[in-house]
């Protein structure tokens, strides 16, 4: 197979990331349960991968770093912990359903929800970002990167406007946590949210939120942290405030060993390897009569491509891609419908999105590219 689809999951992982979810998963040990050594080893695994994120992204008190479900879940504490009924929030029309689902809930709950207008290749208007601005707006919350086209949301400076108006910033880092540099001191980053599973390299169900100092979201769960069990509510010590129960430390486990390859390597190198793939991919797709590439057709985006061949459900596309040539993509609205509206390709059900990896080679890409010209040829 011609695994395609990393901007829903990466794959394959490094070695080194089996052999720590491996070794783990053997372990009894409950962190900050028990004296055990097992409960020590599993409690060090969960302190180191807090450091390593917090040096991959320059935060510097790592305690900031909650762990979480998944990007999806750091993101509702995030947007829930934040806003109240009365309050404004600015956000994109290119979104994924992590942020418009949990803000629609909100919105019904008396939140008042902007989305302001958004360039398929450029991001969100920043003229309009700073309009929008008023005394209730108590949050933004953009994504970095569109899992649908790739396109960037100017995130540094969308930062620089928030923090001259005093307005809490959280980024939606799925689609850039560990293939685009990130750094919050820089871009201004009050909340950062992020799966591990994807360019992370770490296993599925694993996730986190960066809580800056500047803000202080309420928690959206409560119960057992293992320590301070005197008191009545939810210690408000961090990372205990915003978490509640057992760790999923098998997988933080591997979310560790995938950090530390990503920075043995760097976040700069694998950009520039993924980007020459991209563009491979983008040159090959809009030489092709009758095929249409969305979004940014040059750097600096991400590593996820959407396209769509004339007189064809995109659907079917990617069926074939799977059937006759053994390649693995995306089809559909990819969980972003709003970017779907504002690319005219809502009513068309979507689009074939296929998105590189770390691990995907040219040749491959050259496979891919041949199977794409032989379905739009008809042959």
């Amino acid at each position: 197979m011609i695994y395609l689809d990393n901007a829903a999951t990466s794959w394959p992982k490094p070695e080194q990331v089996y052999d720590a979810v491996s070794n783990a998963i053997k372990r009894s040990g409950n962190p900050s349960r028990s004296n055990s050594e097992e409960a020590r080893a599993a409690a060090t695994d969960i302190i180191e991968t807090r450091g390593a994120l917090a040096q991959l992204f320059n935060i510097a008190d790592p305690q900031r770093i909650v762990f979480a479900l998944n990007a999806t879940d750091a993101i509702n504490l995030g947007l829930q912990g934040m806003l109240k009924p009365g309050d404004h929030v600015i956000t994109s029309q290119m979104e994924h359903n992590a942020v418009t689902r949990p803000l629609a809930y909100l919105e019904d709950a008396g939140v008042m929800v902007t989305k302001v207008n958004t360039d398929p290749v450029s991001g969100a208007d920043l003229d309009e970002i700073r309009k929008s601005i008023r005394p209730e707006t108590k949050l933004v919350a953009m994504t970095h990167a569109s899992n649908v086209t790739g396109a960037l949301n100017p995130i540094e400076e969308i930062g620089t406007i928030c923090r001259e108006a005093g307005v809490p910033f959280l980024v939606d880092a799925s689609q850039s946590a560990g293939a685009i540099p990130i750094d919050v001191v820089t871009m201004n980053i009050d909340l950062l949210a992020f799966p591990g599973h994807k360019s992370l390299l770490g296993p599925t169900g694993t996730g986190a939120l960066y809580v800056s100092e500047t803000v202080s979201p309420r928690p959206i769960r409560s119960g057992g942290t293992g320590v301070f069990s005197e008191v009545r509510l939810q210690p408000e010590q961090l990372p205990y405030y915003y978490e509640a129960g057992t760790q999923n430390t098998v997988g933080i486990s591997g979310l560790c060993a995938g950090v530390r390859f990503i920075m043995e390597r760097s976040v700069s190198s694998i950009y520039f390897e993924e980007q020459k793939m991209v563009r491979q991919l983008i040159d090959g797709l809009t030489s092709m009569p009758g095929v249409t590439v969305y979004g940014p057709l040059t750097s600096p985006r991400a590593a996820a491509v959407s396209f769509n061949i004339e007189g064809m459900d995109c659907a079917d596309v990617a069926m074939i891609l799977e059937s006759y040539y053994d390649i693995s993509v995306r089809s559909g609205l990819q969980c972003a419908p709003d970017t779907h509206r504002m690319l005219g390709t809502f009513d068309m059900g979507g689009t074939v999105r296929v998105s590189p990896g770390l691990f995907t080679t040219a040749d491959e890409i050259d496979e891919f590219l041949w199977a794409v010209r032989e379905i739009a040829d008809g042959e």
